[in-house]
């Protein structure tokens, strides 16, 4: 027998499957999923050996009421919703490796807990334009790149190194023992981006508009970056912000290599 043709549907300009046995045939397969939604309170044999290929996997999956799964599906879902990813991922350290094959002095852009698809793909779109070496996404609780992000990137999500983790922390004490000063792009300190030393190896880490960059993170950074702020608005947008920091890197650097 063939392998069965998966069903592929397109709504609001995000692809996914549903239904059990298309799922876990995906997942068998080694189809790149962006997440897996389960309908909470959800038992069978057939479920618990998809969740268990998931998690083995490192897919990342939630579990949420049987009403927003009826609203997503115009069908029989049984339960279970895969989203596809809509751009190849890269592993982590595969990414490091090849960024420092490149170059002496990478710069990675980390996000925590940024959510909107458009300041995600304005972000991309900035980062490749300004030469950094690769974006470092969490595998939970970050905007989902979908047709949003990659138009809004113009493309730059299909090109720029992109890779997901299952705990930021992990790729901070990792780059940290490689040499890598981790920078807290932040408004809650006085030292100004200007004095800080971006032509080393650099992660730059950006936060939520809301929540800001987590403690347990901003406590692991080497130092803060604050944009000098002028007017009666107390914030930038994120992918403003971002942008507004990545140029300033490129400015250190282009007046380094001169």
């Amino acid at each position: 027998m063939g392998v069965p043709q998966l069903e592929i549907v397109m709504e609001e300009k995000q692809l996914y499957l549903f239904g059990m046995h298309p799922v876990a045939e995906a997942v068998h397969q080694g189809r790149k999923l962006e997440k897996v939604i389960f309908k909470q309170g959800l038992e069978g044999d057939q479920f618990r050996t998809l969740l268990k290929e998931v998690e083995e996997k490192g897919i990342p999956c939630q579990f949420v009421p049987g009403e927003k799964l009826n609203h997503l599906v115009k069908g029989s879902h049984q339960g279970v919703v895969a989203y596809i990813s809509q751009i190849d991922y890269i592993d982590f350290e595969t990414m490091v490796d090849n960024a420092l094959a490149e170059k002496k002095n990478p710069v990675f852009i980390m996000l925590d807990g940024v959510s909107d698809v458009r300041n995600l793909g304005a972000i991309a779109r900035s980062a490749e334009c300004t030469g950094i070496d690769g974006l470092i996404l969490p595998a939970k609780g970050g905007a989902a790149i979908n047709a949003d992000a990659v138009k809004t990137s113009a493309g730059a999500l299909l090109r720029i190194p992109t890779t997901k983790v299952t705990n930021l922390r992990i790729p901070i004490y990792y780059l940290k023992e490689l040499g890598f000063k981790i920078v807290a792009a932040t408004e809650k300190c006085e030292e100004l981006m200007y004095d800080v030393d971006f032509t080393g190896p650099t992660a730059v880490i950006m936060g939520s508009e809301g929540a800001g960059i987590s403690p347990a993170l901003l406590s692991l950074c080497d130092c803060r970056a604050r944009i000098p702020m002028y007017g009666q608005t107390g914030s930038l947008n994120v992918s403003v912000a971002a942008a507004v920091i990545m140029y300033e890197s490129l400015r250190q650097r282009n007046i380094k290599n001169q």
